[in-house]
């Protein structure tokens, strides 16, 4: 398993990573790292361009929250300022934000989650996040679409008690008090009902993960059966960090190429052929279940148009899952 490594800047804007950067890898979990692994797994040491902020453990983690040199690696490095939530013994990155700035985005898969409620139901207004993190794709969606209320889970509280400590979690809660709730629990048996979004969710991001590779569970259909029934409104969306070859599991036999076939064949399976859109973002892959929107160039516009223009780029991206 590689140590995570700053890479040689990225000298060219652009709304999403460079393949270059992603030897810092992204990913988001709420599920349980097994205690007895996170013990026998040393944490590789962080690289020069880091700072430690924090090192917490807890039952199911080994949080570390680490902030990038402002000169890392070069004057215009994407990553340069920001601040990483850390697990997982190879220090995967599962949140991140800029302090210093007022823009949420991230330059990363995170920001395509942020795409999503222009695309629901004219009457859309919730939001389900399983797999919370620091929050950095629900501060977005707030920052961008005040009408969107957001219900997060996250399995480990020492995970959200970090992201109140040290990325601003706290405040966000404060701002946005009627619109963000935060719930301490296992996301696969979460449920629209018992928090009171009666119907189901308009939309859900899942970004759930453990030890470095995307849950197992996500690879059944039937589990994504059950996400629909219980959490997602009728003409509602999921879109769903599936991984891929920059995932580099703990765990040997779940390399993120398979496991992200595994997962796009199980969606494919529960939402039906024709009902699954992908992208892939820096080697990370996000999938859509719904119409496909590439094959209707109006829709694409009409999403487009309700966007900010940093994320409109990625309307363009999305293709048909042909697993």
């Amino acid at each position: 398993m590689a140590m995570i490594t700053l890479p040689v800047a990225a000298h060219a804007p652009s709304p999403w990573l460079p393949p270059s950067i992603l030897r810092l890898r992204s990913t988001s979990t709420t599920t349980t790292i097994p205690a007895a692994a996170a013990r026998s797994s040393a944490p590789h040491p962080l690289p020069d361009e880091l700072h430690l902020v924090a090192d917490i453990r807890s039952p199911h983690n080994h949080i570390r929250v680490a902030d990038v040199s402002r000169t890392a690696a070069g004057a215009g490095h994407p990553l340069a300022g920001a601040r990483l939530l850390l697990l997982d013994a190879p220090g995967n990155i599962h949140s991140l934000s800029f302090p210093r700035s007022p823009c949420p985005l991230t330059s990363t898969y995170l920001d395509v989650f942020a795409t999503l409620p222009p695309l629901l139901p004219a009457s859309a207004s919730s939001l389900a996040v399983l797999g919370f993190g620091a929050g950095s794709a629900a501060r977005a969606v707030l920052h961008f679409f005040p009408d969107i209320s957001v219900h997060g889970w996250e399995i480990d509280p020492a995970v959200v008690s970090a992201s109140r400590d040290f990325f601003g979690l706290a405040e966000l809660e404060a701002e946005h008090a009627a619109r963000l709730s935060i719930h301490v629990g296992d996301a696969l048996e979460a449920s629209a009902d018992a928090v009171a979004v009666p119907g189901g969710f308009d939309g859900v991001l899942v970004d759930l993960f453990a030890g470095g590779s995307v849950l197992p569970e996500l690879q059944e259909m039937d589990t994504w059966r059950r996400i629909g029934r219980r959490m997602v409104a009728p003409g509602g969306r999921v879109m769903v960090n599936c991984g891929g070859p920059c995932v580099e599991a703990e765990e040997e036999g779940r390399g993120g190429e398979a496991v992200k076939d595994a997962t796009l064949r199980a969606l494919t399976a529960a939402f039906g052929h024709g009902m699954v859109s992908v992208m892939d973002v820096d080697e990370s892959w996000v999938a859509m279940t719904g119409p496909a929107v590439s094959s209707a160039p109006e829709e694409a516009a009409a999403w487009k148009a309700k966007l900010p223009p940093e994320l409109r780029g990625y309307v363009d991206m999305w293709r048909p899952c042909l697993l």
